[in-house]
């Protein structure tokens, strides 16, 4: 089979001065696309910023004949995402790959953690990939096709102690791509997942053996997330990455049990709960109707 390339295409890569952004990037434009380097420069705590991050990727893409520019743009300001599509959009006039990666972290425990610190990491982990995928939607419907790839996290999907903000976040971005997967279809436009496990800025005070946490590299995500960047992608995927490893993470349902109208009490919910909870014949939905139809079904059965 030939192999997977970018060529004539263009790739925002937002948080992509360093880490897994970066890894992203590099290969990316190793492959033919032509890059914008998104990064705001800041610290993992979201504070500071600057723009040297992201203008030495840059440098490393041209030094091996990449095309590729800088932006310094948060994520979570509508004017920057707006000036970081025009840039691509000025300087090669079409957007067919977004890979939303910039990230923060403000870990604690939820009964110590303020407020503040809880919105903040929801704003920059969710809305800012809400806010790029909503400034490219409508040129990738115009040049029906785009590839958008969001990055969640196993704190999202199976939860981590002290990561309330985080995990809420990232989980939210699954509800977002469900329902972009179904309205993008139509335009060829696929929307799917990462779930990484990597050794970056945000990993490293983890307290993991050195051994183990240099055979998480960065780049062994990325074959994952540039596959899916590709013209062959599936869409509405949580793909799991890490160590050279990959897996299918998905959200399924039981079949459930129907316990009927006339009488339904606690007590039957709890008498039923091995039923209830069966794992034979669960399925993963691809769309909520599908739910909806189950109960239905079930309604008509009793």
């Amino acid at each position: 089979m030939a192999d997977i390339r970018f060529d004539g295409k263009v790739a925002i890569v937002t948080g992509s001065g360093g880490g897994l952004g970066r890894q992203h990037a590099l290969e990316l434009a190793r492959r033919g696309a032509r890059v914008v380097v998104n990064d705001l420069g800041g610290s993992v705590d979201g504070s500071g910023g600057g723009s040297d991050a992201a203008n030495a990727v840059v440098e490393e893409i041209k030094a091996f004949g990449g095309e590729a520019i800088a932006n310094g743009s948060s994520v979570t300001d509508d004017a920057g995402v707006a000036l970081m599509v025009k840039h691509a959009m000025d300087a090669w006039g079409r957007i067919d790959v977004l890979v939303a990666n910039a990230g923060v972290l403000r870990d604690k425990t939820f009964s110590k953690m303020e407020i503040a610190d809880f919105e903040f990491v929801l704003n920059v982990h969710l809305m800012g990939t809400v806010k790029p995928a909503k400034a490219v939607w409508e040129i990738m419907k115009t040049q029906n096709y785009g590839r958008i790839v969001c990055t969640t996290s196993s704190s999202g999907l199976y939860g981590n102690f002290g990561q309330s903000n985080y995990g809420a976040a990232k989980l939210g971005i699954i509800g977002f791509m469900n329902t972009l997967k179904l309205e993008g279809q139509k335009n060829n436009i696929h929307v799917n997942a990462v779930s990484p496990v990597a050794a970056t800025r945000m990993t490293e005070n983890l307290g993991m053996p050195q051994e183990i946490f240099d055979r998480l590299k960065p780049e062994y995500v990325t074959p994952g997330v540039v596959f899916l960047c590709s013209e062959e992608a599936p869409t509405g995927c949580i793909m799991t990455a890490g160590a050279g490893a990959f897996a299918l993470a998905r959200i399924v349902e039981t079949e459930g049990a129907y316990l009927g109208e006339g009488g339904l009490s606690v007590e039957e919910v709890r008498d039923n709960w091995g039923k209830i909870t069966d794992p034979a014949g669960q399925q993963a939905y691809q769309a909520g109707g599908e739910q909806t139809g189950k109960f239905f079904r079930k309604l008509q059965g009793g």
